[in-house]
């Protein structure tokens, strides 16, 4: 469905890691190996770094460059929970099962923390969350999640911010309240990537890059997969395309949506600015049907985002489609310099639950709805615990259902897009 590069979108990200983009030879020949995993995003390294270091042959295929999708081009945002909340979550599960995967979460924040210190890579991490409410009426959402993430989930660390104190967190009129989780966190997603990408290699997984895989098949006990160059056969594999599936299993991309999101980060504020406006240097979202997220960069910039599109493309001009969001929130920065505008797509699932699964040797990670930097790492930690016999946690996340999209191929996203602009609307008003 879309076109893949031989180089990254001209992000925020890309800049700043010019010099730590390597070349990786495309697939060439025949190969073996014990786990083949297809997609070199956030679940596909998670995933093949836990498999290596436990002494697994690990083989990742990618179509573009490592972490070229959403997973080098997202909001950086390492917030706890799921895009669907927990309630789907509890309807499914129990609240037993639920809270099991709720302290997987938990768990993912900590080892994200752990991970670069482990592995010897930087990736700007900065602790602390804010969530805000525009609206009067849904600041009791802010204390409805505290008081059930203490009392039902053990989460009990979160800090209500009434509006008085919000100019010590944030510097924008617009918020009603906030809700301050320390345990989430932002970081640049695409120096995590490349850090885990090197942390697997030395632990001896291979990765190769402009090899995407055209097609897969079971031939008696293994898998084999074609890509334009070359073949590699496999006793496990893992799908981990997200929304970039397509024909490769057209069961599995029928639960999920491609959406189109996108931000910007501006031109370099002094250092007094950037202070001013997030003084505690937290990311923000908000809790907006279309929410806004944002964050300050280690250089100082605004990095600003939420727009989305629900039929595969983008704006022309990204910039001018976000920058009147950008100046709704910060005033202040009316007529900033905006120095990068990027977008990319994501994966909506039906009912926003993550849809991670098995069928025998075959596993797949997809469904993240535009909330992936932990969940990504919590569903690696479940699949490759299955890959190497311990397959509870897996099948917690195997009895959440995730349906195909009503209207097929040609009417799901146009269905989707008229739903959303009612959110919009009610939004608004």
């Amino acid at each position: 469905m879309f076109q893949h590069s031989t180089q990254h979108v001209a992000s925020y990200y890309a800049h700043t890691c010019a010099d730590r983009l390597v070349d990786r030879a495309a697939l060439e020949g025949e190969h073996e190996t014990e786990v083949l995993i297809i997609g070199a995003g956030f679940s596909g390294l998670h995933t093949a770094l836990r498999l290596a270091l436990a002494g697994k042959r690990v083989t990742v295929l990618e179509a573009s460059r490592v972490a070229w999708a959403a997973s080098g081009r997202n909001g950086g945002q390492a917030i706890l929970g799921w895009s669907c909340d927990m309630p789907p979550l509890e309807a499914a599960l129990g609240h037993e099962r639920a809270r099991r995967l709720w302290d997987s979460m938990r768990w993912a924040a900590q080892e994200l923390r752990a991970l670069p210190g482990r592995h010897e890579f930087d990736c700007d991490y900065r602790p602390g969350h804010l969530w805000t409410s525009v609206m009067p009426r849904r600041v009791s959402l802010l204390t409805e999640w505290q008081h059930e993430a203490s009392h039902k989930w053990g989460h009990d660390s979160l800090q209500f911010i009434p509006r008085t104190q919000l100019p010590e967190w944030v510097a924008s009129d617009r918020y009603q309240a906030g809700l301050f989780d320390p345990e989430g966190g932002h970081l640049n997603p695409l120096k995590l990537a490349l850090g885990l990408a090197a942390a697997i290699e030395r632990a001896g997984g291979r990765i190769h890059e402009q090899s995407k895989a055209l097609s897969y098949r079971e031939e008696g006990d293994h898998y084999v997969v074609d890509t334009e160059r070359g073949r590699v056969r496999a006793d496990v594999l893992v799908l981990a395309c997200n929304a970039y599936l397509d024909k490769l299993d057209p069961q599995l991309a029928s639960c999920v949506l491609p959406v189109g999101t996108y931000q910007v980060a501006t031109a370099p504020l002094t250092q007094a600015q950037a202070n001013a406006l997030i003084p505690s240097n937290v990311c923000v979202t908000d809790n907006q049907f279309v929410l806004d997220y944002f964050r300050r960069t280690p250089d100082n910039r605004l990095l600003f985002g939420g727009g989305c599109t629900y039929l595969g493309g983008m704006p022309k001009d990204i910039a001018a489609a976000t920058r009147p969001f950008l100046e709704r929130v910060f005033p202040q920065l009316k007529g900033v310099g905006l120095d990068f505008a990027w977008g990319g797509h994501i994966d909506l699932t039906l009912k926003r639950t993550p849809d991670i699964g098995r069928r025998g040797a075959l596993y797949w990670l997809q469904g993240y709805s535009g909330h992936g930097v932990l969940p990504t790492l919590a569903a690696a930690r479940a699949v490759s615990d299955a890959i190497l016999g311990q397959t509870d946690e897996l099948a917690l996340y195997q009895a959440l259902v995730n349906d195909r999209f009503p209207g097929g191929k040609y009417m799901a996203a146009p269905l989707e897009a008229i739903g959303k602009a009612w959110y919009r609307l009610r939004d608004s008003i």
